[in-house]
């Protein structure tokens, strides 16, 4: 069973999708204040979130980068009647892992839950069972999601430390994006294609700090993780 943190002001709504989730095994802590939200956030441990945009006292953008300074690893998924491409792609900037647009099935919610906890499992799993990573000047500790060059230090999503193990994996290879769609999200469309483009725009930059290791970008085709 997972324990969910659950934020939404709108309350009819919250109580159909919070009835939902339980149905279907989840534990769900509700709140309908962004401001409530995050303070028991800091005190109390979730599995993953799931978030309004536009909160009361503290909006949905501001509460995932505190999250994120908490946990950069919990699974982040935005909900929102906020359609515009540019909000979607400001989500996944600030932290988000996905951004579903109101008025929604509630099967695709609970759909991407399991999902997410699966993934979130098998990685946990994984993490355990692996060592440390080297690649050109970067080490990656599994333990706490670190990627280290030197005195630099990023904290990891679960979605970037995906991709980068792919990219890692199939280091100086021209990938297809279809490729890396259907193998980190399922399927291949274009908001996903544009989230995609997002998560590689941070990897690049985190990546930067070497030079020896770059992200091509090949038009039309896809990407090529040059490593020397």
């Amino acid at each position: 069973m997972s324990k969910i943190f659950y934020v939404e002001d709108d309350q009819n709504l919250s109580f159909v999708v919070k009835d939902c989730l339980e149905i279907a095994g989840h534990q769900v802590n509700h709140f309908s204040k962004g401001d409530e939200a995050l303070k028991a956030f800091l005190k109390f441990n979730y599995d993953i979130c799931i978030l309004d945009v536009m909160l009361p006292n503290l909006d949905g953008f501001s509460l995932v980068k505190a999250i994120r300074d908490k946990n950069p690893h919990i699974p982040v998924i935005f909900v929102s009647a906020r359609v515009h491409i540019q909000d979607k792609l400001e989500g996944l900037q600030l932290g988000g892992d996905d951004y579903i647009v109101k008025p929604f099935s509630i099967e695709e919610l609970l759909l991407k839950v399991s999902i997410f906890m699966r993934r979130s499992l098998s990685q946990t799993e994984t993490l355990v069972a692996h060592e440390v990573l080297f690649f050109g000047k970067f080490k990656y500790n599994p333990d706490n999601m670190e990627l280290s060059c030197g005195n630099n230090l990023h904290k990891l999503t679960a979605r970037e430390v995906e991709l980068l193990m792919y990219f890692v994996k199939n280091k100086n290879k021209l990938i297809p994006r279809r490729d890396i769609l259907i193998a980190l999200w399922g399927k291949d469309d274009y908001f996903l294609g544009r989230s995609l483009d997002v998560f590689i725009s941070r990897l690049r930059k985190f990546l930067s700090a070497d030079p020896n290791i770059k992200i091509e970008n090949i038009p039309r085709v896809g990407f090529k993780f040059v490593l020397e």
